[in-house]
Order: C-alpha cells, then structure tokens, then sequence
C-alpha cells in the first residue's frame, strides 16, 4: 500500500476498483480486489483507518467456517439458517442470509490463505438467542490473532487508536485471554509467563517513546493485519478526503470526485466503487428521522460515520432498506469527562451486567429487564420502558464486593479507592441503599424492595422475573467461579453501594442501502445500479436490526465486501 496525497494522483486518472471508506469492510473489500490483481484506490475522510472496527473487539460471526470444526463438530449449514431465519424473520431478505451463509467461509478462507489476516475460534462464545432452533455455544464467534504492530513500522501511526478506556497503564491493548492471564499471574504459572511476555514488551514500547503499545489484539489487531496485507499488495490509500460525487455514465457509476483540502480530483473506476463509510450514525438529519424519539445523544462508533455517502448514493437511484426490526445496534452506555475535556463513551456489553452482585433499575429504582441478555435486546428494552416509567437513564447498581470483584464500567475491577470516580460525578454512591436510593432520585422503599428480592433471588438461583441466568449465553457472561447456584445472580449487601448512570448508546447502523446477494446497491425496484456496491454498516444488515449473536457485524462486512469483488470483477471480466 502506498499512502498518497490527492495531489500527487494525476486528474482523470484510472483505477479498476475505487473503495470508499477504510474501516474493516472497506479494508476487507481493497483487500480482495488487490488479491484478485486490481488496481485499488482506498479513499478515508478521516485521519486514520479502522473506522468503528478498530475500536471494537472485533469479533467476527461467519458459521461454518474452517475453524468451526476445531470448537464444535455437529454445527451445520441448516443449522445456522435456521437460526438465522429465526431471529430475523421477515426483517432482512432471506436472499442476503442465504449468500452470507454460502460465501462467509470462503471469505474467511481466502483471506487466510493469501493475507495476513488469520483467526482463531471462542472455545466458548454462545449465539445470543439461545431460545431460537439452531443456535449454538460455539465454533461461529471468530477473533482475529494478536499482531506485531512492529510490522508496520510508521504505518502503525495510521490506525485508529482503541478507546482508552479500554486499555491499561496509559495504552495497553489487552483481550479476554490477557485479562484472565492478568488476574491469575500471582496463581498459575502459564498465566505469570503470558502477563510477564506481554507486559515487557509494553514496557519497552514505552521506554522507546512510543505512545501506544505494539502488540494488537481485538479491533486493532484485525486492522493491523488487514492494514499489514494492503501495504504488501501497494494499494493506494488517501486519508483526510471527500468523496463529492459519484460520477455516472448511462446510469453506471462510472468514479468519484475527490477532496483533499484544496485539492480536487475526478478519478474514474472502470470496474466499480465500492461505499464502505461506516453508515449513517453521525448524520443529523437521519438521526433524527430513524432513531427513536427522544433522539440519543451517546454513540461510540468511529467519527466518520456521518452517512455523506449514502447521500450521494440516494441521489443517483439508491434507496433506504426497509422492514428492519430497528435502525441500528444498540449498546447501554455510561459518560465521562476526559482529562483534555472529550467525552469518554463506554460501551457496557459484558463485563458487569451478567455478574453476580449487581442490578439495573429504571429511575423509581425497580428493575425492567433482564440485565444478563444481549446489549442490543437491554437498550430497546429501556427504551420500551421509557414510554410509560422513566428509564433513560437508567442505573446498574453494585455494592462495594461487586465494584472491588467486578468493576462497573469504567472503574475497573480491583479499584480500591474509587473516590476520584465519585468526585467527577461517574460513581454515585450510598452508605445505605436508602442513602442510594436518594443519590440516583430513586424511591427508597422501591430500590430496597428490588435489592430484596435480588438478594433472594441468589439464594435460590432463579429469578422469576426475568429469568436472569437461564441461557447459555447468560451464564458465559457470569462468573464461572461464583459460589452460588447461578453465575449471574449474587447478593448486594456490602456497605456502601454504587450506581452508574446508563443510556443508549448506538454502536452501529443496522439500516443502510438497499443490497443484494452481490453486494450491489439497488433502486427502489430491485434493480442494480451498475457499477456501485455497497458493504459494512453503508448497507444494510443481513440481521434486519436484530442481533443474533457476537460478531454479527464484522462476519457481513467481510463477506459482502469478498461477494462484491468477485462480482465487480467477474462481470467485467
């Protein structure tokens, strides 16, 4: 890959495939064209690549896969669709499941044979609808291998640096494997080896004056390999530019115009462009229009977001999908003030909801939902609620063993002294669940009741109204090693208690232009628009705004972007 300047590309020049939007599935779709001896321009509007893939944990759901055998050997083709069917329904067409099921394994194959890009599987990362035919505990959740960010020598600098709520000590990336290693090092041998490598060479990234650490895991490691990959195959990357139109020619999409600073550029696609920007997230007139009312103010996904692309695409034909059980996937999320005055956004997906010792209560202090399902289902479950009770916020309470064990989202597990947290408004807090009850606005009579019943509900392990605990899914998201009858279900009696403000925050669009099996952007009838294809979270989501299990995402991504090159490809050939 070479990284450009708009200026320094000739005007009028030709490339066979243009990608628009260098997040996973952009990077995914440059990638394949270069594999298939393409000449590729790679166009970002942002400072860096990786887009929301980056700052994600990067799991990848393709069933079937090469590596679903080495997890779970019974998982079959029927089986995935009629999970899927399941799920979905009527949301999405059934024409995008069946090319995702058909082609997500030749994705994943082909970019392990001829990439960098590999993957191993969860021994243990459940489909988030257990209840539905056809789901399973494993083989489907794909995670991509750490990488040596050395590789990239100063293109390292190009992508874009995880959360850093999510890292330690100032810019360690670490993943499930490094955090259960962490906190066993004093306990077991092999996890004081692994915490001892990766620290060492965290430590020597810094004594190199390096801000960030090298070792890549989760998002980062994917767009470091797919980043690593693009370089070996010299595809042009330009950052910081604007895509301005879509150039047409007898209703093909014939190129783009494009802006770098001053700098414009008519550059022509003899084969296709290819709209990877990440969807309509931070556009604000379709926030406004899909999202619900009142309007959501928190999204962690990447800045670039801001759905410009579908505009033009709407505006040469291209139509909105429709019929999507929502328009984008949904996570609670709390906020914080950064240190040089950003907000900090974090996404609450597993780390404390499920655990034994907490709960989330509506602002009378009673609980709505269950705590233990998917963060998608937890979000339009408060939402739901918000129409009669008031539940934006909403709180996850914990008492002072939960914060210490588990942590409650940005106050990490182990925390000692959480003042400072509490100083800055993030972590409320109580002597008394009464004195609790009055810090988050709450009824006293109301939360004490719900503290109650939790408490009985982990003696006996069941909870009656919700059913808290009762997947697979539920209790991988527990505590394994908890003593009681149900990972999930734990006491809150540990003087004093917290609570953390949470709201809905999206993660992503699940609503984009309308596709079909190739990828191709189509017109309200059904007809392709020749020349222009579309994948990621720019079109639209083969779940139909469902959320069927981890990874649900970035598996698509890959595999729309693998069927539109080899459709933009094969038809000229």
């Amino acid at each position: 890959m070479a990284l450009r300047s708009l200026a320094d590309i000739p005007e009028q020049t030709t490339y066979d495939v243009i990608v628009v939007g260098a997040g996973g599935a952009g990077m995914a779709a440059a990638l394949f064209a270069a594999l298939a001896k393409q000449r590729v321009l790679l166009i970002e509007r942002t400072p860096y690549v990786g887009g929301t893939t980056a700052l994600s944990g990067a799991t990848t759901w393709v069933p079937n896969s090469q590596h679903a055998h080495k997890v779970n050997k019974t998982d079959t083709p029927e089986a995935a669709r009629a999970f899927l069917d399941g799920v979905v329904g009527n949301h999405a067409p059934s024409a995008l499941r069946e090319a995702f099921l058909q082609s997500g394994p030749e994705a994943i194959a082909t970019l392990e044979a001829k990439s960098h890009v590999h993957f191993r599987p969860y021994p243990h990362h459940p489909d988030y609808e257990q209840q539905i035919e056809g789901a399973t505990t494993c083989g489907r959740a794909l995670e991509p291998l750490p990488f040596d960010g050395r590789l990239l020598g100063k293109a390292l600098a190009l992508i874009r640096p995880p959360i850093p709520e999510f890292t330690i000590f100032g810019g360690m990336m670490v993943d499930r494997t490094d955090i259960g290693h962490l906190l066993n090092l004093t306990k077991k041998f092999a996890s004081f080896k692994h915490a001892f490598k990766i620290l060492s060479l965290y430590a020597l990234d810094r004594l190199r004056g390096s801000a960030r650490g090298s070792r890549l895991v989760m998002g980062n490691a994917l767009i470091g390999r797919l980043l690593k990959s693009l370089l070996d195959h010299k595809v042009d990357l330009v950052l910081e530019t604007e895509v301005q139109t879509l150039l047409t020619d007898h209703d093909r999409v014939t190129g783009v115009v494009a802006k770098q600073d001053a700098v414009i550029r008519t550059l022509n696609a003899s084969q296709g462009v290819v709209l990877a920007a990440g969807g309509f997230n931070h556009h604000p007139q379709k926030r406004k229009a899909l999202l619900h009312s009142p309007v959501t103010e928190y999204s962690p996904a990447a800045p670039g977001h801001w759905g410009g692309m579908q505009d033009l695409a709407l505006a040469i034909g291209a139509h909105f999908a429709d019929g999507g059980a929502d328009h984008v996937f949904w996570a609670p999320v709390s906020i914080k003030k950064r240190a040089d005055g950003s907000t900090a956004v974090f996404p609450h997906f597993v780390m404390d909801r499920s655990k034994p010792g907490t709960v989330c209560v509506d602002q009378t202090g009673a609980r709505f939902t269950n705590e233990s399902q998917s963060y998608h289902l937890f979000v339009r479950a408060m939402l739901e609620a918000n129409k009669t009770t008031p539940t934006v916020p909403a709180f996850i309470v914990t008492d002072a063993k939960g914060l210490l064990k588990y942590g409650l989202g940005m106050v990490r597990m182990g925390t000692k002294n959480p003042q400072s947290f509490i100083d800055e408004g993030y972590l409320l807090t109580g002597s008394s669940i009464e004195e609790l009850a009055l810090s988050i606005g709450a009824d006293p009579q109301v939360l004490a009741q719900t503290i109650a019943d939790m408490n009985r509900f982990a003696e006996s392990g069941v909870d009656p109204q919700f059913g808290r605990g009762s997947t697979a899914y539920h209790r991988a998201n527990g505590d394994a090693t908890h003593d009681g009858p149900n990972p999930c279900l734990g006491p809150i009696q540990a003087a004093p208690f917290y609570a953390v403000k949470l709201y809905p925050g999206d993660i992503g669009a699940a609503s984009g232009l309308a596709i079909n099996g190739d990828a191709q952007v189509l017109r309200e009838g059904g007809q392709a628009i020749a020349g222009l294809y579309a994948c990621g979270n720019e079109a639209q989501s083969i779940a139909g705004g469902t959320y069927p299990g981890p990874g649900i995402t970035i598996g698509p991504a890959i595999t729309f972007a693998y069927r539109a090159m080899t459709h933009c490809v094969g038809e000229t050939a």
